[in-house]
Order: structure tokens, then C-alpha cells, then sequence
């Protein structure tokens, strides 16, 4: 079992690594460890996460409550969304936090990668939802996360940021980056012209790649397939669609891409600007 205190000096590993890549600005982004069933490792609030140090790290029970702080150092405000991935998903060990400049300006823009562009991606993220905005630090943004647990481990959050989360810190923080990658070559080859994207049997392939490699956490599966859709938190999360509302996928799908033939130069440039004034803020 690894020491308390090793945790914390590797959570401030991680955090050197997020801040550096550019993943967080000044104070922003959160971070935690369940370390026990009632106890959680959780980055402190209004600190730089690139200049933590180990005792500025946070002890909390499942509830939130403070078991162990140091002067006065407290736990991250954004706790109640970590604390609803703990209680939905047991396997999870670990959540990761953070403003990536071209996740969050998907985010921002409301585009959810759905498009399956590279193995990588398909395999270890499949497609990436919004989930609707939520006050930070309130109820909203657990609740507005929520019904995207079962199926995913990367989830975007409209006009704020990224959600990661997985069995162990160093898996939880590779899921926020394989996102941000993805998100830049989705950018990049829309500016390009638009993705060419791979077929419903390389899918299909890569996904029965997962299963033969036996990758721990969620995925969505076959929902990644172009012009499928069973899930309608899925198609909501693509077309806009309220919860309860009809799901036609294959009729988004004609309608999605009319939008990419007929007008790319204006979602390119919307995108475009969307993307500069977020990462000039």
C-alpha cells in the first residue's frame, strides 16, 4: 500500500504537469485521491496547482468534511462533483479537474467529439459529451454529470472545462490529456477541411481491440459508430435535444452533415474565433 504522503507528493506531480501543459490557469483546476472507502485526497482551493506542496493537500471524508488540513488551506470548492463520480462509480480512484484550452473551447463552442478520428481516441476515450453547465461548486454540475457516468470516462462541461477520472491519479490525468489531443486534431483537421473519419467496421475493429486488451474503466461502445445512436443522453448531448426528447440519430446525422458541406467556412470560422478568445482571456 502506498504511503499517504507519497500520494500527496505525487498529486503535486500531477499538478506540475497540468499547469505546465497548459491545462489550468493561475488557481484553476482540481484534483483528487480516494485513498479508503470514507476518505479522499483532494487539491487544496485558491492555490496554484503548479506550486503545490504535499502539506497543502487536503484530507475530507465522503460527505466533504475536513478530517485533516493544514493552517488554512481548504478543500477544493468543485468537492461535490468529485464526490458524485466516487459514489457512482466505485472503480474509480482518482478525478481529475481542468480548463484545457482546446477541450473547453469544444466545450464552450457546444460541440461534443463524436466524431472517431484516430485508434487512440476510439479505444481508450470513444466519443466525449457535454455535460449541460452547472454553477461550479454548487449541486448542478454533479447532477449535470451524472447520467454520463456509466458510459464514459472523459466528459466535457459546457462553458467551463474537462472531467477525467479513472482507477489510479496517473490514469485519471492521461484521460484529460489523450482528451485535449483529441480536441486539437479535431480543431486542427477542421481547419484542414474537415475530418475524414474511420468507417463502422475499423470501429467496430477497434473496439473489439479494447476488449482483447481488457482497458479498465467505461466506454460507450458501439455508440461510437457513425450514424448510431441508442442512448438518448447521447443524442441529446449531440443535437442539442432535450432529455426527454425524440432521438433520430440518422436523421442528425443528414442534417450534421449538411452543416459540413454546405457551410464549413462558417463553422470553421465561428470555431475560430470561439478558440482565440478563449485561450486571449
Amino acid at each position: 500500500m502506498v504511503a499517504e504522503y507519497e500520494i500527496k507528493k505525487f498529486m503535486c506531480e500531477i499538478g506540475k504537469r497540468v499547469y505546465n501543459n497548459g491545462f489550468v490557469a493561475a488557481n484553476d483546476g482540481n484534483f483528487s485521491v480516494r485513498i479508503s472507502q470514507n476518505e479522499i485526497l483532494t487539491t487544496p482551493t485558491g492555490v496554484s496547482k503548479g506550486y503545490m506542496t504535499p502539506d497543502m493537500i487536503c484530507k475530507v471524508n465522503m460527505k466533504g468534511e475536513i478530517i485533516q488540513a493544514t493552517g488554512n488551506y481548504k478543500p477544493s470548492s468543485e468537492l461535490k462533483m468529485h464526490i458524485r463520480v466516487y459514489e457512482e462509480r466505485p472503480d474509480v480512484k482518482s478525478v481529475v479537474h481542468a480548463h484545457p484550452p482546446y477541450g473547453t473551447s469544444f466545450a464552450i463552442a457546444g460541440i461534443p467529439l463524436t466524431k472517431q478520428i484516430m485508434p487512440e481516441a476510439t479505444i481508450f476515450l470513444g466519443c466525449i459529451p457535454i455535460a449541460e453547465y452547472g454553477t461550479p461548486s454548487t449541486h448542478e454540475i454533479p447532477d449535470a454529470i451524472s447520467k454520463y457516468l456509466q458510459s464514459y470516462d472523459a466528459i466535457l462541461l459546457e462553458n467551463h472545462g474537462a472531467l477525467t477520472y479513472g482507477g489510479d491519479l496517473l490514469a485519471a490525468y492521461f484521460k484529460m490529456e489523450s482528451l485535449e489531443f483529441y480536441a486539437k486534431l479535431m480543431y486542427h483537421s477542421i481547419m484542414l477541411g474537415g475530418p475524414k473519419e474511420l468507417s463502422n467496421s475499423q470501429v467496430k475493429d477497434l473496439l473489439d481491440l479494447r476488449e482483447r486488451f481488457q482497458v479498465p474503466g467505461k466506454h460507450p461502445g458501439k455508440l461510437c459508430l457513425n450514424n448510431s445512436c441508442t442512448n438518448k443522453e447521447v443524442c441529446a448531448s449531440k443535437t442539442g435535444a432535450g432529455k426527454d426528447s425524440k432521438c433520430d440519430c440518422k436523421e442528425n446525422k443528414v442534417e450534421s452533415n449538411k452543416v459540413e458541406s454546405n457551410d464549413m467556412s462558417a463553422l470553421v470560422a465561428e470555431i475560430t474565433k470561439r478558440v482565440l478568445n478563449e485561450l486571449n482571456k
